[in-house]
């Protein structure tokens, strides 16, 4: 089974740089605007790509969902607020548009088939499917009637439902995601070994979604093996919104990036050598020998 995988014009996986996302998700609060300064900001960062969420509101919730009292921007009810940031095709055709002037790659995860169908007209690069729509056989198999790469996460999950997952969607042009769905995710539930777990049980790639404060476990996650790590990018976790205080400030996102690129150059290839510069050190220090 392939290590790598091709996500638009880069390969993500064994022995190729780690494939950074900043998830801009709903962070948008459903303004464009919010969006395009988003997309700005990764670019500005580094990372390789950005994702949206789509949802056709009416199939993914229930009508009591909807109705149940909720206040928020948008008006009083939990409906008004699922409608209010869901963007619309002319939405999306400047995402499109803007993303291909700022040379950055982007797709969305999809919570029904119907928005599988709609984002296609956009040609994305790869689909992500969330964690909770791990166990929706149907979703997963209209994902795979369009031959796009699929990133998985798997956050509250079994391992036998990873499995029946993997089973559906079949290993290739998999990248499966190891996470905690909680927002934010504590430190000591992050379990990052779990990553090692997954790429010798299913051997395709293997990357991290974070959603603790802070940066280091992300960052830790790449020397532990993570070929892709995907971050919630905000203007400010001060904003209104869920997803705000588990997302990462643009400086931080910079750092992020920085510090991915830095533990990369420093993981090397594992073969014990005596460098160049170390032997006027050896020189100078040894005693003997």
């Amino acid at each position: 089974m392939s290590k790598t995988i091709k996500i638009g014009n880069r390969e993500v996986g064994d022995g190729q740089p780690c494939f950074i996302i900043a998830e801009i998700g709903i962070n948008h609060n459903g303004d464009l605007e919010i969006a395009r300064r988003l997309i700005d900001a990764a670019v500005n960062a580094g990372c390789d790509a950005v994702k949206f969420q789509k949802r056709t509101v009416e199939v993914v919730y229930t009508a009591e969902e909807l109705a149940k009292p909720r206040e928020n921007p948008f008006g009083p009810t939990n409906g008004d607020l699922k409608r209010g940031l869901e963007f619309g095709v002319a939405q999306y055709r400047e995402i499109d548009r803007h993303c291909k002037e700022r040379g950055i790659l982007w797709f969305a995860s999809c919570w029904d088939e119907a928005s599988v169908d709609f984002i296609e007209q956009f040609q994305p690069p790869c689909y992500k499917i969330a964690s909770a729509s791990l166990t929706d056989d149907g979703l997963l198999r209209h994902h795979r009637r369009y031959g796009r790469p699929i990133i998985l996460s798997t956050g509250m999950s079994t391992l036998e439902q990873v499995d029946h997952a993997v089973e559906v969607l079949g290993r290739e042009n998999l990248l499966l995601m190891h996470t905690n769905s909680t927002y934010p995710s504590k430190i000591e539930e992050l379990n990052l070994r779990t990553l090692q777990t997954l790429a010798r049980r299913y051997g395709v790639p293997v990357g991290y979604s974070g959603h603790e404060v802070g940066l280091a476990p992300s960052v830790g996650a790449v020397a532990v093996g993570a070929c892709a790590i995907e971050r919630h990018i905000t203007l400010d976790r001060a904003m209104w919104g869920s997803d705000q205080a588990a997302s990462v400030e643009p400086q931080g996102f910079e750092r992020l990036v920085k510090d991915i690129r830095a533990v990369e150059k420093a993981m090397g290839d594992g073969v014990k050598r005596v460098y160049e510069t170390e032997i006027p050190i050896m020189k100078k220090l040894r005693r003997k020998g």
